[in-house]
């Protein structure tokens, strides 16, 4: 088949129809149109296409049932309406009623245990006495590595990247100041403290696990397994490098602005509001769902059953293993106790479930919405054939799974960027992930996991994201100014990122 063949078949077609729409959404992105709403339409287009490309060439119309589409897709579940432009529509219906019964339950249940920790001060706690250890060094860039280190420590309890950079710049931030740190080098380091979604409370971990098909024994996602057997091995060489570019960096940046170490620097209050000071025990609150998380898990379990079997005794703990939600729910239920305890106020602390429900619904206008409208795309991504043609030519050609996986993360590195959102990005393009994986027959995690960090990363130098703009307005400096700062040190981590996948999971 010569090359204008190609184009005018259905998988020429299907690539051509991909790259239209997808530089077409890409510039709607970029311009700020809102991002749920192009990747809905892109994948309601895409799906179109499909349908006229088939029908043109006379083959079958059916978008419920695509052979493109894996088997057990959420589309494929959907009930057929007769018609294949009307079944666009019934199969969003299904992605909706899956998804929001299942991961989007869990995305907002995260975001309103996130919320309710802010309202009572739990989150500000936490961070108030993790920064405490900063004020005992001297060394402005030496500080500027444990703060960072301490944020993304923090991250793993505050799982939102701009609510705990706002925290951090009412806290940690003016320490920072006075220790000697120019403006700048603080604000670029708070603005990197969220780079990974680290840990088993992340949504973007849930819904990676899910996809990953990483599950216990009775079918729940298995988030502690992820974290400690996948992502922490990869996570702390990038947090390492991460670290030590922001001291090189940060320093080379001060000398060429001119910057001279200044300690004991006049700070104006980022957060002037007299409130009560909480007691320090508050800060275990925002770590109780990671704590039943990590305790009531299959596999800490059966380690633990383990080592009481090694010393001859035939007591054993069931295996069960508690799901994210459920761990929330009772972290939820447990901070309403102490509350009160504390308050004796019960009509207070009812009132103050309202503020986990507020949380749910923004996290359903937010984030669950992108995942929906990223599927959709996906699915019309999927269904044209273009994947499958692409790694069959990259198969052709000789291209193993690493150069593949490596590009892959170099396009969810760019639509992060352009979208300002890693949520957004690694929605969009992780069923491809999978599908990447199944062709090379590996391990899903392998291809999807540095696809998620990547997002995560790239997030962390676009002048866009919401974590940049709020820090960078709190400390008056443009965004750009920011992310000249953060670039180096996040792609320092890509790189890190590939080589450690590669050698451990490739």
């Amino acid at each position: 088949m010569n090359f204008l063949s190609f184009l005018i078949s259905p998988d020429g077609l299907g690539i051509i129809a991909v790259l239209l729409v997808s530089t077409w959404a890409a510039r709607l992105v970029l311009k700020k149109y809102k991002p749920q709403a192009v990747l809905f339409l892109g994948g309601i287009i895409l799906l179109v296409l499909v349908i006229l490309i088939n029908w043109i060439w006379g083959q079958p119309t059916e978008i419920i049932g695509n052979p493109n589409l894996p088997p057990d897709h959420v589309f494929n579940r959907a009930k057929s309406l007769g018609n294949p432009f009307l079944d666009i529509f019934a199969g969003k219906e299904r992605i909706f009623s899956t998804r929001i019964a299942g991961l989007g339950l869990i995305i907002m249940s995260v975001m309103g245990f996130v919320k309710y920790m802010d309202s009572i001060g739990a989150n500000k706690v936490l961070v108030r006495i993790g920064v405490k250890p900063l004020q005992f060094f001297k060394s402005p860039y030496f500080v500027l590595v444990l703060a960072f280190l301490l944020g993304q420590a923090m991250k793993m309890a505050i799982t939102s990247a701009a609510g705990l950079g706002v925290l951090l710049m009412a806290t940690m931030y003016p320490i920072l100041l006075k220790l000697g740190v120019s403006k700048a080098a603080a604000t670029a380091v708070i603005a990197t403290t969220g780079c990974i979604d680290l840990g088993p409370a992340a949504g973007t971990n849930v819904a990676i696990v899910e996809a990953a098909g990483i599950l216990t024994s009775d079918g729940k996602a298995d988030v502690a397994r992820y974290f400690i057997k996948y992502q922490l091995p990869v996570a702390l060489p990038i947090i390492t490098v991460v670290a030590i570019l922001h001291f090189w960096v940060q320093r080379w940046f001060d000398k060429k602005d001119g910057y001279s170490i200044r300690f004991d620097q006049t700070v104006e209050q980022t957060n002037p509001e007299d409130e009560v000071r909480k007691p320090s025990y508050y800060a275990l609150l925002p770590l109780l769902p990671l704590l039943l998380v990590f305790t009531f898990n299959e596999m800490v379990i059966l380690q633990i059953n383990k080592g009481f079997s090694a010393m001859g005794s035939s007591f054993e703990f069931p295996v069960k293993t508690m799901g994210l939600v459920a761990a929330i729910l009772l972290s939820v239920f447990v901070a309403m106790l102490v509350e009160y305890l504390r308050s004796f106020n019960a009509k207070k602390v009812f009132e103050s479930i309202q503020t986990v429900f507020d949380g749910m619904g923004f996290a359903f206008a937010t984030v669950v919405t992108l995942v929906i409208a990223g599927e959709v795309f996906a699915t019309g991504l999927l269904s044209t054939g273009a994947i499958g043609t692409l790694l069959n030519a990259s198969t052709d050609a000789g291209a193993g799974v690493v150069p593949v996986t490596v590009f892959m993360q170099s396009l969810i590195t760019v639509f992060s960027i352009l979208m300002g959102s890693g949520d957004a990005a690694i929605f969009s393009f992780m069923s491809v992930g999978a599908m990447v994986a199944q062709h090379f027959d590996v391990e899903a995690i392998s291809v999807i996991m540095p696809m998620q960090i990547s997002s995560s990363l790239a997030r962390s130098f676009s002048p866009i994201t919401a974590v940049v703009v709020a820090v960078s307005a709190i400390a008056g400096l443009n965004p750009v100014e920011v992310v000249k700062r953060t670039a180096i040190p996040m792609i320092g981590g890509l790189i890190t990122l590939t080589i450690v996948n590669i050698i451990l999971f490739l």
